[in-house]
């Protein structure tokens, strides 16, 4: 639209003005490094819009890749030119008739319209940064959830160590009871295993070390990771389509910016038409200095938006990898604890057999039970080996995934924060 606008000026411009309204040329100048030009010297160098050549070729550029603009711009094209046509008419008596300025306001007001219809198809999807801190700050505080789990992870598997020792003192008993020789004279009433049973009682006296609260603790806090994930994931899908709409929001600024272009540029035939030199003169002036950094600031306020949703997308997306990751850290410790009870269980029915035999002094099935804790045991102590390792990588990933997040609030971008309106 830029480039037909400016071609469309020109090609009124060739039209000979009466003697009196020598601005008109002036007005129609396409190169703002032209010289003084005939006619009124002062202002003759100056281009009515105040645009530059890159501002129009960013705007043909996206005329050519969008085909709602060019819809917009075709109409906005025809509407302009009959806008400047009926003003040409007239322009030889130096007076407008009522028709031709109310084709004029017509044309104004329908391009205002339009760009209005624009902007309400693409209504904006507001974006609050609230939504984002409470977000983060529910992150955080979720984490130390988990931390206090694997706090209390680490003390279960202490006691789970603690029994594993009670195993093995049982072990190295019944090898000692085992090799030595027994005499009747000095012999336990309670038979010959009598260390070996007491240790294997011990062991069976001190219980699951995953009590009820830790799986309290652990529902929680797997509860409120899926719920964590689940907004977070929520909220990417959110900002994945806002960054898709930054083309619309391009549309609806070049929409605006040609539009008052093309208004600027009617306003200044009407001015032609009608007024004297000095007014004229003012007028460009005037109408150069909004118009000539319109473009900049439109693109300035694009990156601006673009540069905020990419650096809220990271953040949300470091901390739906985070909570990933622990949720599958948690996932695997559920799974190791179910794998250590079950073996746990069958260690203690394999002491309470022994202890059974034990009374009944069946001194060969205390043998045969004791041997099955121990090919049971090494089982047991890598279960326990591996809970370990899930629970300092889980601390590990959790604590690096706050570093992670915390590096990337503090790299926010600059004002970022701030509402921005239409494009927030």
């Amino acid at each position: 639209m830029g480039g037909q606008i400016s071609r469309t000026c020109r090609s009124y411009s060739t039209r000979r003005p009466p003697p009196a309204a020598p601005p008109a040329r002036i007005l129609s100048t396409p190169n703002p490094r032209s010289g003084s030009g005939s006619g009124s010297g002062s202002g003759s160098g100056s281009q009515p819009t105040g645009l530059s050549e890159s501002d129009l070729s960013s705007y043909e550029a996206a005329c050519r890749a969008d085909p709602d603009l060019r819809t917009f711009d075709s109409t906005l094209r025809t509407r302009t030119t009959r806008a400047i046509h009926s003003i040409a008419v007239g322009s030889d008596v130096r007076s407008l008739s009522l028709e031709s300025l109310s084709q004029v306001t017509e044309c104004l007001l329908e391009t205002n319209q339009e760009v209005v219809r624009i902007i309400l198809r693409h209504k904006r999807d507001v974006w609050r940064n609230k939504d984002l801190s409470d977000l983060v700050d529910d992150y955080f505080e979720n984490s130390l959830l988990t931390l206090d789990f694997c706090a209390a992870l680490d003390a279960c598997l202490a006691r789970a160590s603690r029994i594993e020792s009670v195993v093995s003192i049982a072990l190295r008993r019944f090898e000692e009871e085992h090799h030595c020789p027994s005499r009747p004279e000095t012999s336990d009433p309670a038979g010959k295993y009598s260390k070996t049973l007491a240790e294997l009682r011990n062991f069976a006296a001190a219980g699951d070390p995953f009590t009820e609260d830790f799986f309290r603790v652990f529902n929680s806090v797997y509860s409120h990771q899926l719920l964590i994930l689940q907004r977070l994931q929520a909220k990417k899908r959110k900002l994945d389509g806002k960054l898709k709409k930054l083309k619309v929001w391009r549309k609806v600024s070049n929409a605006i910016f040609v539009a008052a272009f093309a208004s600027v540029l009617i306003c200044s035939v009407v001015a032609a038409a009608v007024t004297a030199p000095p007014v004229l003169t003012a007028l460009a002036a005037a109408a150069a200095v909004p118009l000539g950094s319109m473009g900049r600031w439109l693109n300035s306020i694009w990156k601006n938006c673009e540069r905020d949703l990419t650096a809220q997308r990271e953040i949300v997306g470091s901390m739906q990898i985070g909570s990933y990751i622990v949720i599958k850290d948690l996932e695997g410790i559920r799974l190791l604890v179910e794998k250590f009870r079950i073996e746990l269980e069958s260690l203690l029915a394999d002491a309470e057999f022994a202890d059974r035999r034990g009374v009944e002094e069946d001194e060969v099935a205390v043998a045969i039970a004791v041997e099955e804790i121990r090919k049971k045991l090494s089982g047991f102590m890598k279960t326990i080996r591996d809970l370990g390792e899930h629970a300092n990588k889980c601390t590990q990933e959790t604590r690096m995934a706050r570093t992670l997040i915390l590096r990337k609030i503090i790299n926010y971008p600059s004002g970022s924060g701030e509402d921005m309106g239409m494009f927030s």
